[in-house]
């Protein structure tokens, strides 16, 4: 604990919805008062008769205004915030400066946008208000015993919270605590952003696998949960959260013996209702720092997707009639040797999932560089080996590998250094995997089955690997008609992503 800085046992819990509610138990069930702040009284009465249940009713009591909650709590003033994104932040916070006073704590649990964070930041800053924009992964499951937490804020304050912290984060296999100092401003809520964006192209490539053992294989759901567990038991995909959930789906039935997951409609509609920003703003975030990501791009475009079931079914009737109950069905897949394919599918799911990782560091990297978040790489990696969606044991421990080797380098600052495809062990693990993706890709794409992260993590491995892109003809054209122009082959000897320096007139103006 840093020095001269009390024990922290005393807190407010702004929010208390799913995630909220289950943190404030699990502060109060790791020796914390618990003082809830919430619109909805039925939400706080909520929270305080599981606490009840769960034997720490005692700990946790409601307030209805800012004033009297604030009267109640200790000093500093604590306070963790489980907020909608957007401007809910904002209005608490007004709510609240009036009776703020320097040195007292806020700790922003949302999954908030990280200029928010940092703008917020800086408006408490002038007050002496401390202030952590923390991205909390797990789920409200996981908020309940335990999450992976990500702060970002000075080093002090984090000195100042992370005891707290680090007693309610997940704990990784070792019993190393799943919170940890990430980086400077927004840079907490910065990672758990492209963390969702990791996690979306990874739920994509299982959600693609599923679709391809049932529709393809015939699998019935209790058949694909027992492969999907053999997955998760050993090799790449060992100890992946989304993988282990995905077996646990497939052969969960009701009280009747149906299978829930025959009852789920194909709609995923969190982007439309405005549930979760963070897929969008990664997807911008990439394109703002111009790196490929296409694994996690077409993640979210076949989310989109989904989630307009009524333009779907209206394209459906152009295409085929109101009257006629056909689609365009994924055919049937007829592998000569079924094991040796559902293997081929393991390896190619990993590679996909490998792929969202790198795709996503490469956003943060540069992300790091142009905000300067100083983000501690290792940590972070570190913090995702538990109790967060895109938990993935064999991947975590290569990346971290990785990266721990990078922080001993003696010019980690160096662009070459961060890019996981630039690693030795990492083009190995493409390498090896790259076959049968292309096979399963290439069955699925004949079979018109749905497979657009695996199919974007081929395109992606071939583009990174080519030094001979048809772009060179792209690049010709630009020059045609805008005087864009281009660089000679064999006179670009760094090939940075510069203005070239020559042009042809091709067509006089």
């Amino acid at each position: 604990m840093a020095p001269n800085h009390p024990e922290i046992k005393k807190l407010a819990m702004i929010g208390c919805g799913a995630m909220g509610g289950g943190m404030a138990l699990l502060f109060a069930e790791k020796g914390c008062e618990v003082l809830l702040k919430d619109p909805s009284n039925e939400a706080m009465v909520k929270v305080i008769e599981q606490g009840k249940k769960d034997g720490v009713g005692n700990s946790i009591t409601k307030y209805q205004t800012y004033e009297d909650l604030c009267k109640n709590l200790g000093t500093p003033k604590v306070f963790v915030w489980s907020l909608p994104h957007g401007t809910v932040g904002d209005s608490v916070l007004e709510g609240l400066l009036p009776y703020l006073t320097m040195g007292d704590i806020i700790i922003d649990a949302a999954n908030e946008m990280w200029e928010n964070t940092e703008r917020r930041q800086g408006k408490c800053a002038t007050k002496g208000i401390r202030y952590v924009g923390m991205g909390v992964s797990g789920g409200y499951q996981a908020a309940r015993r335990g999450p992976s937490m990500c702060p970002g804020s000075d080093s002090e304050t984090l000195d100042i919270v992370l005891p707290l912290l680090q007693k309610a984060a997940a704990k990784a296999p070792d019993g190393t605590p799943c919170v940890a100092k990430i980086g400077t401003g927004g840079a907490g809520h910065y990672c758990k952003m492209i963390h969702n964006g990791i996690e979306h192209g990874m739920m994509s490539a299982v959600a693609e696998a599923w679709g391809i053992m049932t529709k393809g294989l015939g699998m019935n759901l209790d058949e694909v949960g027992d492969e999907l567990h053999r997955w998760n038991k050993t090799g790449e995909l060992q100890g992946t959260f989304l993988v282990r959930i995905g077996a646990e789906i497939c052969q969960t039935k009701d009280d009747k013996g149906q299978h829930i997951l025959d009852t789920v409609e194909d709609k995923v509609v969190q982007d439309f209702t405005g549930e979760e920003g963070t897929g969008i703003w990664s997807n911008t975030e990439a394109i703002n720092h111009h790196v490929p990501a296409p694994t996690l791009t077409v993640a979210h475009y076949l989310r989109l997707a989904s989630g307009d079931l009524h333009q779907r079914r209206t394209i459906k009737t152009t295409f085929f009639g109101a009257a006629n109950d056909s689609t365009w069905p994924p055919q049937r897949l007829s592998p000569s040797d079924k094991p040796a394919f559902l293997e081929d599918l393991r390896k190619a799911t990993y590679l996909a999932c490998l792929a969202s990782y790198a795709q996503g560091l490469n956003i943060i990297d540069k992300a790091d560089r142009g905000n300067h978040f100083n983000i501690d790489y290792v940590a972070l990696l570190q913090i995702w080996r538990a109790g967060c969606i895109i938990q993935a044991d064999y991947i975590s421990t290569l990346l971290l590998s990785l990266y721990s080797s990078l922080a001993t380098t003696k010019n980690p600052s160096s662009s070459a250094d961060k890019n996981p495809l630039y690693a030795a062990e990492i083009a190995a693990e493409v390498k090896r995997n790259y076959a049968p993706l292309k096979r399963v890709v290439a069955k699925g794409v004949e079979a018109d089955h749905v497979v657009p992260a695996l199919g974007a993590t081929l395109e992606w491995v071939k583009q990174m690997v080519s030094v001979d892109l048809p772009t060179s003809f792209y690049e010709a054209e630009l020059d045609y008609f805008g005087r864009h122009m281009y660089d000679r082959k064999g006179e670009d000897e760094a090939g940075r992503p510069e203005m070239g320096r020559f042009h042809y007139e091709w067509k006089p103006a």
